[in-house]
């Protein structure tokens, strides 16, 4: 997973970045989970990610 992304991200890497994140979005919300402020923490985390690199990199956003 990418841990850190700023205005040098290299977009070439958004084809195998983004489906992981994507990935790891996924689980958590499907998985079992209390919905600690942990939990919520790393969810928002993910979704930042996730925008950043449509953003940056000018990619659509699924529906």
């Amino acid at each position: 997973m990418t841990h850190s992304l700023d205005s040098q991200y290299d977009c070439a890497n958004a084809s195998t970045d983004l489906p992981g994140l994507m990935e790891q979005l996924r689980e958590l919300e499907n998985g079992t989970h209390d919905q600690s402020k942990q939990w919520q923490d790393q969810v928002n985390y993910l979704q930042n990610q996730i925008r950043f690199i449509q953003n940056k990199c000018d990619i659509p956003k699924e529906s």
